[in-house]
């Protein structure tokens, strides 16, 4: 299958780069560069593209930005000599995020992840055929100094404490200033469900509903009033 990008980044050495990692790869077709977002907009208005490589720093229109005025956006592999925007390009739904200096054998490994999208009926973010197709395994969270990445089949249930979350796993806990809202969009139905303002649990580790509590293991996790209906419509009765 054939892929058509476009480079949107305003350094003139990653555009180059960028450039030469395409022309190695035979089944990519650059259909233009440019360095703002304003540019890339007007452009993407009356071309198709399969995929966007944005960079997310960048005078007028961040990459975070730009692709918000979107209406329906191509997917897209995020750019960026920063670490700290990785969970903002998840909540995005990214196809990629890479870090510069990018190497030849990352940006490939990120092109693989789009043309297995394409493939898989997925074209464009946001779609029906993309929310059927299956998402990443793992997600990454903010925790301490570093970018947890933290593997979904591990994650027992998440816990509010105050304006943090606490993400619980047999192996270890992980604390992250980051949202309720913004979790459910990492972690959707119905393999999580949300079942108290202070609570996502993980359906696949609920031992037991009895007296409007679940069990996980030792711990009795409340299910408020508020979310029952979600949890009867996943899991059942919750009387």
């Amino acid at each position: 299958m054939n892929l058509r990008c476009i480079v949107v980044d305003d350094e003139p050495l990653a555009v180059e780069i960028l450039e030469a990692y395409i022309e190695k790869t035979p089944y990519l077709t650059c259909l233009g560069t440019f360095t703002n977002g304003i540019e890339a907009l007007q452009f993407l208005r009356s071309n198709e593209v399969d995929f966007i490589l944005l960079d997310i720093q960048m005078p007028e229109l961040t990459g975070f930005q730009m692709l918000g005025i979107l209406d329906n956006p191509p997917l897209v592999i995020f750019t960026t000599a920063y670490d700290q925007y990785a969970i903002k390009s998840y909540e995005l739904e990214a196809v990629d995020y890479l870090l510069k200096p990018i190497e030849l054998g990352r940006f490939l490994k990120a092109v693989e992840k789009v043309s297995r999208r394409k493939d898989s009926g997925v074209a464009q973010r946001g779609s029906a055929a993309e929310d059927a197709a299956p998402r990443e395994p793992f997600i990454f969270i903010k925790t301490e100094h570093r970018m947890q990445r933290v593997e979904k089949s591990d994650i027992l249930y998440i816990e509010g404490m105050k304006n943090y979350l606490r993400v619980i796993t047999p192996s270890g806990k992980y604390m992250t200033l980051q949202s309720f809202i913004n979790m459910q969009e990492l972690l959707p139905e119905p393999q999580f469900v949300r079942v108290h303002k202070s609570f996502i649990v993980a359906v696949d580790k609920i031992d037991s509903i009895e007296r409007g509590r679940i069990r996980i293991g030792k711990v009795m996790i409340p299910i408020g009033d508020k979310y029952k209906k979600d949890v009867e419509r996943i899991v059942g009765s919750v009387n």
